[in-house]
């Protein structure tokens, strides 16, 4: 079982709608000027919820650790979790409101996020309702993006993480927000002192560390005690470092609908395989480079079927040939 520890957020897709009518002539606009409607299409989302429901659909027993709301969206939460087969048990039933995130897509699929998370449920934790949760049978915990950067409840998260890490395999995905926390709340290295698995993009990369070179930021990962770092480039593929080994991973030729929840998917899609493989539950010290390109390949794999659908939607086993979802 993998537990997943972060936030679920209401992904709120701006759809602008064609005018129906003329303003009053006391309007701002003046007489006959046009106004239009903005529709929000919500769906679940948030990287660390989209993880979870991505492990649970290629049958890996996934485990939630979320603070849901009781309000709209916590509810939409707890659905689509469900739906998929996630195990809600270690959830907290929250006061606070659910975050809510609008995003535009650009003309490549990729989604612009604007945030209204102030005062909401995921970033609340306190250290003894994590004390109190269940990581029983759990291989790996998996965390990071927000969850692991907001206060008030950063510090509580990162000390669950950090104990974690005597019993299971721990991954973090920074998956950064400059726009809700600033780069000095990453503290990458920091974190690669009890994490086994940093999965970051290239975007996340270009925010952490600008200028480097991708190769020596690796480096600095590892000397700090992470074994495994995996790059994703989008289209371009992924690099894969483990202990200063490198090789390059393909990305699966798809027609993009968006890029909504892919590096969640990969993460997941990554997960899976290490856990099939019998690879979870220590510090990866049985993995190999073989080993670690075919569970970033298979990954590349799972996150290219997610673009090819609108929205943090990713596929079943079903959806995946006998060999990729083995």
């Amino acid at each position: 079982m993998i537990a997943v520890l972060g936030e679920c957020v209401a992904d709120a897709f701006a759809e602008h709608e064609p005018a129906t009518g003329a303003r009053p002539a006391s309007s701002p606009g003046g007489a006959g000027a046009t106004s239009g409607e903005l529709t929000l299409r919500v769906h679940a989302g948030g990287g660390p919820a989209n993880t979870a429901v991505a492990l649970a659909r290629l049958g890996t027993p996934a485990r939630f650790l979320g603070r849901l709301s009781g309000d709209v969206f916590g509810r939409l939460f707890r659905d689509r979790l469900a739906s998929s087969g996630v195990d809600l048990s270690a959830c907290v039933e929250a006061a606070e409101p659910s975050t809510l995130a609008v995003a535009a897509l650009d003309e490549r699929g990729q989604a612009a996020y604007g945030f209204h998370a102030e005062g909401a449920a995921d970033w609340a934790w306190t250290a003894a309702e994590l004390d109190s949760r269940d990581l029983s049978g759990a291989a790996c915990l998996h965390t990071g993006s927000l969850a692991l950067v907001r206060e008030p409840g950063r510090d509580a998260v990162e000390a669950f993480a950090a104990a974690a890490a005597e019993r299971a395999t721990v991954s973090i995905d920074p998956n950064v927000r400059p726009s809700l926390a600033p780069r000095v709340a990453y503290d990458v290295a920091r974190w690669c002192a009890f994490a086994d698995i940093l999965k970051l993009s290239e975007d996340d990369l270009a925010f952490l560390a600008p200028d480097e070179p991708v190769e020596h930021v690796c480096d600095v990962w590892h000397a700090a005690g992470a074994p495994l770092v995996i790059v994703t480039r989008g289209g371009a593929g992924a690099l894969v470092s483990l202990n200063g080994a490198r090789a390059e991973v393909a990305a699966p030729r798809v027609t993009v609908v968006d890029t909504v929840g892919a590096g969640d998917a990969f993460t997941a899609g990554l997960l899976h395989r290490l856990d099939r493989r019998g690879l979870l539950g220590g510090r990866l010290d049985g993995l190999d480079l073989e080993t670690a390109v075919d569970a970033a390949a298979f990954a590349a794999r799972v996150a290219a079927l997610t673009c090819a659908v609108p929205g943090a939607d990713p596929p079943w086993a079903r959806d995946l040939d006998d060999r990729a979802s083995a």
